[in-house]
C-alpha cells in the first residue's frame, strides 16, 4: 500500500484572496424564491471559503524562529549558498564556489512562512537551483539559529539570522542614549540565546563619567559593555578581538555610528556615512539594507538599518521576567505564583528594586514591556 503524502494546512497570507462571505447575504435574502433552492447545496470550508491553504507532500520542521522549513530538494541541481543581502523580491546569494546570483524566492516558501515580513533574511544558509550564469531560485531556507527579530504590524521582521552575538550599538551624545532600547535587545538576545555586546559609541563626545553609572549596571548582570569612538579609535583594539572569527550583527538606532565602527575596525569596507540630523539630533537612514560582509581578521558582520522603535516579538508578559537577569532570583520568592511585579502584596521583586538590589530604571523598563509600550 502506497503511502500517503504528507499535508501541511498554512495560512493565507494577507491580501492573497478575495473575501471570503458575502455580508450582504441576509439583505438580499428573497423569501419566495427559498422553495426554489437547491436542498443538496452545502456551505462549507472548500474551496474559496477557506482561510487556509493545503500544502501536499511538505514534510516541515521549526527552526528557532518558528517558520517552516521544506525538507530535502535535489541535490543534484541545487547548489548551497548564503544570504548576503535581500532586496526587494531579490536576494543576492554567495554560492559555495564564490559565484553571486540574483534570486527569486520559491512562492511554496512565502505561503508556509505567512507569519514572516520576509521570508529570506541575511546570514540564511540556502538551497538555491542556478537558472544560469547570474540568476536562481531559493528551494530551501536552512533551519536558523542565532536569529535577531522584531515584530512589524503583527508579523515578525527578521533583521538578520545564524549570528553568534549581537552588539547593540548606543551613542552617548548625538543622538542620545536610550536605555529602554537597549533592555529591549537584550532581552531578545537572552530568549535566543544570543551573545549581547553593549556599545556605547561616541563617547569622545561627552564625560566618560557621565555614562559610567549605565555602564557599569549592565557590568554587573554580566554582560560585556564596551566604551567606543569611531573617530578617536578608543575601544576598537577590544572590540576587534571580540568579533575577530564570528559571526556578528551591529543593530541600534540610526546615527549611533554603526557604519563608522566597521570602517574604522576594516578602513577597506568604506562604508557609507551620513551626519546627525541638527535640528532633530535624529540619525539619517544610511544603511538601508542588512548586508553580510566579510572582515580582513576573519569571521563577518551584518550591518544594519537603523531603527526607532523595536517592539518584542512573541514574548507574552507573563516570560518578562525570566529574561531580566536580576529578576530571575526573586521570582520564586514572591507570595503569588502568578505575580505579574506590578501591584501585589509581598512581592519579592518590588521589595528588590526598593531595597536597591535592582535597579529602578530597569525595573521601570520591564514595567513597560508588562505594560505593551511600543518603544
Amino acid at each position: 500500500m502506497a503511502k500517503k503524502k504528507p499535508k501541511v494546512r498554512a495560512e493565507f497570507r494577507k491580501n492573497h484572496d478575495t473575501r471570503a462571505r458575502q455580508n450582504d447575504l441576509t439583505q438580499r435574502f428573497d423569501p419566495d424564491a427559498a422553495d426554489d433552492s437547491d436542498r443538496g447545496e452545502r456551505v462549507t470550508g472548500k474551496g474559496r471559503l477557506t482561510r487556509r491553504r493545503t500544502v501536499a507532500g511538505a514534510e516541515v520542521t521549526q527552526d528557532d524562529s518558528g517558520s517552516l522549513v521544506l525538507p530535502e530538494v535535489d541535490r543534484t541541481v541545487c547548489r548551497m549558498g548564503r544570504v548576503l543581502r535581500v532586496q526587494g523580491l531579490v536576494s543576492i546569494v554567495q554560492m559555495e564556489d564564490g559565484r553571486l546570483l540574483a534570486c527569486a524566492t520559491r512562492q511554496l516558501l512565502k505561503q508556509l512562512s505567512t507569519e514572516l515580513r520576509h521570508v529570506v533574511a541575511a546570514g540564511d544558509r540556502v538551497w538555491v537551483r542556478p537558472e544560469g550564469q547570474r540568476e536562481g531560485v531559493i528551494e530551501r531556507v536552512e533551519p536558523r539559529t542565532g536569529v535577531l527579530s522584531r515584530s512589524s504590524r503583527g508579523r515578525q521582521h527578521l533583521i538578520v539570522v545564524n549570528v553568534d552575538q549581537v552588539l547593540i550599538v548606543a551613542s552617548a551624545a548625538e543622538p542620545r542614549i536610550k536605555p529602554n532600547l537597549i533592555d529591549r535587545y537584550l532581552l531578545t538576545c537572552e530568549k535566543m540565546r544570543i551573545r549581547p555586546i553593549v556599545c556605547i559609541n561616541k563617547i569622545d563626545l561627552v564625560d566618560p563619567v557621565s555614562v559610567m553609572p549605565l555602564a557599569g549596571v549592565y557590568s554587573q548582570l554580566g554582560y560585556d559593555v564596551l566604551c567606543l569612538s569611531a573617530r578617536s579609535g578608543q575601544g576598537l583594539d577590544a572590540l576587534r578581538r571580540l568579533t575577530a572569527g564570528k559571526a556578528t550583527a551591529l543593530s541600534g538606532q540610526s546615527g549611533v555610528g554603526k557604519s563608522s565602527l566597521l570602517n574604522a575596525l576594516d578602513p577597506g569596507l568604506a562604508l557609507r556615512i551620513q551626519t546627525v540630523s541638527a535640528e532633530s539630533q535624529k540619525g539619517r537612514h544610511t544603511t538601508t539594507t542588512a548586508e553580510l560582509i566579510p572582515l580582513a581578521d576573519g569571521g563577518w558582520v551584518v550591518d544594519t538599518p537603523g531603527i526607532r522603535q523595536f517592539q518584542l516579538w512573541d514574548t507574552i508578559p507573563k516570560e518578562l521576567d525570566g529574561y531580566f537577569r536580576e529578576l530571575r532570583p526573586y521570582v520564586s520568592q514572591c507570595r503569588y505564583p502568578d505575580c505579574t511585579h506590578t501591584h501585589e502584596d509581598e512581592c519579592a521583586v518590588k521589595n528588590a528594586v526598593a531595597d536597591n538590589h535592582i535597579d529602578p530604571r530597569r525595573y521601570e523598563s520591564f514595567l513597560q514591556m508588562q505594560a505593551g509600550d511600543d518603544f
